[in-house]
C-alpha cells in the first residue's frame, strides 16, 4: 500500500481501531474514522484522533465518505456480514484489520498463537521467557498492544509474541509468523461464525503462509489441531499431556523436551492440566527461538498466571473470591471448575455466543460447584440447559452486581465463589475486563459493607442493647 495517495476508514475506535488510526496517521495517510457506538468513550477517542488529523464519520454521512475511502481498516469486534464491509466488498475494495498492517509494518521474527482458549496464558508465558533469557519481546495483537503500536519498540532484533483470534483472521492475509503455535479447538464464537467448520477454517489461517522454513506447534491432544499437521510446509512440532512426542510432554512427573528433563511438575505454580498445556506449548516456541533451558525454567516456576484467569482476587468472612471472567466460552469454564479445589458458587452469564450450556452442566454435577448463580442476557438459556441436565441449585438473578450479592451470601465459610461466565461480557461491560475489575469492586464493597456494621455494633453501649 502507498499510504500517501490512499484514503482509509478505520471501523471500530476500541483499541486496534485507534492503533490503526494513529499508525496510518504517522505514515502520511487520509484517515476517516467511525463507530456504531455512540457513548463517552467512543466519543472521547474519536476526538482525539481529529487533533492528529483524522477525520471524523457521522452515520449519516457513512455512505457518502466510504465511496471515498480506498481501504476498510475492519475492527476485530465488527463482523465481516456488517453491512459496511459488504459494501466494500461489492465495491471491490480492500478489507483489512490493524493486525494485517501490523504484519505488512513488522520487520522481526513473530512468534504467533492462537487457539479457542489458552493464548493469553501462553503469550505471557512466552513473554516472560524470552525477556528472562535477554530477548526484546513484546506481546501483542490481541494482547498487551496492539501490533502497530510497538513497530518502533520490536525493530529488526525484537521478538513478536503476537496472540492472534478468530476474529482478527477474517481480516489478516499476509502473516507468517516463525513459529505458529495452535492451542486447541472448541466450540466458541459460533453466533459470529456460524459453523464449526468455518471456525476451525479460521484458525487454520494463521498457517496458510508457513513455508518449510517455519515452524507449526501443534497439540497432539486435540484431534482438530492434530490434523492441521497434513495441511501446513511448516516444521512441526508437538506437545502433549498424554504422548511422549517429538516435542514438548510430561513424562515421569517432569516437563520435558525431546528427551530432556527441564523441571519438576511440583514446581510449577499453577494448577490444572490446561495451564499445563499452556506451558509446554511455551516451552516449545521458546527452545524454536533459541531460548536455552535456565530462563525457559526460571520464568514457568515463577509464573503467577494472567489477570482474570482464575485469579483468587481476595477473601471475606471465610469466602474466597476467584476471579476466571476471562472464561468467556463453555471450554474455558470447564477447565477453571475442574482445576478450583473445594466447593464453590458458580456465577455464569452475560452475552451469549451461539453454542449449548448442557457441557457445562454436566461437567457442573461431577465438580465442587454446590450451586449455580445466573444472571445476565443469556440467563434464561443458561436455566433451560441446567434443567435440562438436572441440575437444580441454580439461582436466578439478571443484574450482575446484584448476583454477586447472593453468590456471596449464599456460599459458606471455606467456599469459594467463582466468576466463570462462560459468556462474552457486552451485554452490560464494554470487555470482560471491565466484567472482571466490576467483580472485584463489588468485594471491595461489601468488605466495606461488613466494617461498617461491624463498627456500628461496637459503637453501641450497653444501653442501646435491646
Amino acid at each position: 500500500m502507498l499510504f500517501a495517495t490512499q484514503t482509509f476508514l478505520v471501523a471500530g475506535l476500541s483499541r486496534s481501531g485507534i492503533a490503526a488510526a494513529e499508525y496510518l496517521v504517522s505514515r502520511g495517510a487520509r484517515v476517516y474514522v467511525y463507530d456504531d457506538v455512540e457513548d463517552d468513550t467512543v466519543r472521547s477517542a474519536a476526538q482525539r484522533l481529529s487533533e492528529i488529523g483524522c477525520m471524523i464519520v457521522s452515520k449519516e454521512d457513512l455512505a457518502e465518505k466510504s465511496e471515498r475511502c480506498d481501504v476498510l481498516v475492519l475492527s476485530p469486534g465488527i463482523p465481516v456480514d456488517h453491512p459496511l464491509p459488504v459494501a466494500f466488498r461489492q465495491a471491490d475494495k480492500r478489507i483489512i484489520g490493524e493486525a494485517e498492517l501490523g504484519a505488512l509494518a513488522l520487520r522481526c521474527p513473530v512468534i504467533a498463537v492462537t487457539g479457542t482458549n489458552g493464548k493469553t496464558t501462553t503469550v505471557t508465558m512466552l513473554e516472560n521467557i524470552l525477556r528472562a533469557s535477554g530477548k526484546n519481546a513484546v506481546a501483542c495483537g490481541n494482547v498487551g498492544k496492539p501490533i502497530t503500536s510497538c513497530i518502533g519498540e520490536l525493530g529488526e532484533d525484537g521478538i513478536a509474541v503476537a496472540e492472534i483470534s478468530s476474529f482478527q483472521l477474517e481480516t489478516l492475509y499476509s502473516l507468517r509468523p516463525h513459529v505458529a503455535v495452535m492451542l486447541n479447538v472448541t466450540e466458541d464464537h459460533l453466533n459470529r461464525h456460524y459453523t464449526m467448520e468455518n471456525y476451525i477454517f479460521l484458525k487454520s489461517r494463521l498457517l496458510k503462509n508457513s513455508t518449510e522454513s517455519e515452524y507449526a506447534v501443534l497439540n497432539y491432544d486435540d484431534p482438530v489441531i492434530r490434523g492441521f499437521a497434513e495441511k501446513t510446509k511448516a516444521k512441526v512440532v508437538w506437545f502433549s499431556l498424554r504422548e511422549r512426542v517429538e516435542g514438548a510432554y510430561l513424562a515421569d512427573g517432569y516437563f520435558c523436551y525431546f528427551g530432556e528433563k527441564l523441571f519438576s511438575e511440583s514446581e510449577f505454580p499453577l494448577d490444572g492440566n490446561h495451564n499445563r498445556a499452556n506451558a509446554l506449548a511455551a516451552i516449545c516456541a521458546a527452545k524454536l527461538a533459541g531460548t536455552g533451558n535456565a530462563a525457559i525454567t526460571a520464568a514457568l516456576k515463577s509464573f503467577q498466571g494472567v489477570k482474570h484467569r482464575i485469579q483468587k482476587i481476595g477473601e471475606l468472612c471465610g469466602v474466597t473470591f476467584i476471579d476466571d471472567s476471562k472464561a468467556t466460552n463453555v471450554d474455558s469454564a470447564i477447565k477453571a471448575i475442574e482445576s478450583i479445589k473445594g466447593e464453590s458458587v458458580l456465577l455464569l452469564g452475560g452475552k451469549d455466543k451461539g453454542y449449548s450450556y448442557e457441557p457445562l452442566f454436566e461437567a457442573v454435577k461431577n465438580s465442587g460447584v454446590v450451586h449455580a448463580v445466573l444472571y445476565g442476557e443469556n440467563a434464561f438459556r443458561i436455566l433451560n440447559a441446567a434443567v435440562k441436565s438436572g441440575f437444580t441449585s441454580v439461582t436466578l438473578c439478571r443484574p450482575f452486581d446484584l448476583a454477586v450479592r447472593v453468590a456471596f451470601l449464599t456460599a459458606k465459610r471455606g467456599q469459594n465463589v467463582l466468576l466463570s461466565p462462560a459468556s462474552a461480557s457486552f451485554d452490560s461491560f464494554r470487555s470482560y475486563e471491565e466484567r472482571g475489575d466490576r467483580f472485584a469492586e463489588v468485594l471491595h464493597i461489601l468488605t466495606e459493607e461488613r466494617k461498617g456494621a461491624a463498627g456500628a455494633e461496637e459503637s453501641r453501649g450497653p444501653a442501646d442493647v435491646e
